[in-house]
């Protein structure tokens, strides 16, 4: 791994009980921030995102997003002897980070309480599908329910559609961010007090937070929003409207770029009087007069020559990628979001690089993920364990590596 000497949370080590995205993702940028994140595994099957293909040499590419530049330790937690390891290294670490169904730690003894007593002022983060407390706290929740029960997917897709997913897995990802930042004011407090904290984190509520506008205008008016397909609730034209070859979008949403728009991309000055487009409100409330209109015209040219027009007008517009156009971009080269790292059973692969470019932070990918148990004998032995003990844990299945024979000295890992 590439030294952290510049990074901000060196030093803060972490022990990562999670799996699947939500806390994954949470605990990889810890990583690249600086963090030594140990991810502690069940022996044998890992994180069950393991099981996910693409598999290159036995390993699932898309785990090995999530999981760069950590540590994986794997011993059986459900073992008295596991559970004694675990609570060795959370004596040692600053944050354990679980997403089980609420109850699971506690009946592992690997909970709150537990980890507090031989770490008081631990950081202690949980993530759930709903949530420690409520009436729904024992229901499994992947992403899928939380988009479903957050209204998400009533908001999601063609207007008169079925209920449609986002495209990504949005409300992992909104859980594992809010984590993040949850995480780093706790741990500023902790900085200044001493005192550790404890985090409940649901998807529910990380996605209901992201539901920003939509939120205003329920408890404003009432409105319950609905299926909107590419369109703005509050203003157009701002969407993706149909070319000879393929979308366009268009974000003409003031009446500064409303003039441009009509003026010099599309020609059409007798809009700027036309009864149905003179106002905002005007124009959403002839919404889909206005899009015949806009694709009457967008319909006649190329994607690239309307994203010309569009430019040279000062009106924001582009294309609508498919996802390896928006990877084979020339933008997103420049601004280097692809990056390689060399993984000791994969070999080299590619990877989405950490987003923010900061002035005097070396923030990066640190080092490909790891293969299951990679570290377990490194880090027991970082804990006090001897070898006599460690081979004993071994034997007995209690502590496991998947490729102990990849640890020769004339092996990269």
């Amino acid at each position: 791994m590439l030294p952290n000497d510049r990074l901000p949370l060196q030093g803060f080590k972490v022990l990562d009980l999670t799996r699947f995205l939500s806390g994954p993702y949470c605990t990889m940028v810890l990583a690249e921030l600086g963090a030594d994140v140990i991810k502690l595994e069940q022996p044998g099957t890992g994180d069950d995102s393991r099981r996910l293909a693409p598999k290159v040499n036995g390993e699932s590419y898309p785990f090995a997003m999530p999981n760069r530049s950590k540590r994986s330790v794997s011993v059986d937690l459900k073992d008295a002897r596991g559970r004694a390891a675990f609570l060795r290294m959370a004596r040692d670490c600053d944050l354990v980070i679980e997403n089980f169904r609420p109850g699971v730690v506690n009946r592992l003894g690997i909970g709150y309480e537990a980890v507090r007593d031989v770490r008081p002022d631990v950081l202690y983060c949980s993530i759930s599908g709903f949530g420690q407390t409520g009436p729904y706290r024992d229901r499994p929740g992947f992403d899928i329910m939380a988009q479903g029960v957050t209204g998400l997917m009533r908001m999601t897709g063609q207007p008169g559609g079925r209920p449609a997913k986002v495209g990504i897995a949005v409300t992992d990802l909104a859980a594992g961010a809010t984590a993040i930042y949850s995480i780093l004011a706790a741990e500023m407090v902790r900085r200044h007090t001493g005192k550790g904290q404890y985090m409940d984190i649901s998807l529910v509520d990380a996605a209901l937070a992201w539901t920003v506008w939509e939120s205003g205008a329920y408890f404003g008016d009432g409105e319950v929003p609905a299926q909107t397909g590419t369109r703005h609730r509050r203003s157009t034209p701002y969407q993706a409207y149909r070319t000879a070859d393929g979308y366009v979008t268009i974000g003409a949403n003031n009446d500064r770029l409303w003039k441009r728009l009509v003026l010099d991309v599309f020609e059409r000055p007798e809009w700027l009087d036309d009864p149905r487009f003179v106002t905002l409100a005007d124009r959403m409330a002839a919404i889909d007069e206005l899009e015949r209109e806009i694709e009457a015209i967008t319909t006649t040219k190329p994607t690239a020559d309307w994203i010309e027009v569009l430019r040279a007008a000062g009106v924001p517009g582009g294309p609508v990628f498919t996802y390896d156009e928006a990877l084979d971009d020339p933008h997103v080269a420049a601004r280097d979001m692809i990056a390689e790292v060399r993984h000791p059973l994969i070999g080299l692969m590619r990877t989405i690089a950490p987003p923010t470019k900061f002035s005097d932070l070396p923030y990066e990918v640190r080092g490909p993920a790891p293969w299951l148990g990679q570290h377990t004998t490194d880090v027991l032995r970082e804990i006090g364990y001897d070898d006599d003990e460690i081979e004993r844990l071994y034997a007995d299945g209690v502590a496991y590596d998947q490729h102990p024979e990849l640890h020769r000295s004339d092996v990269d890992v």
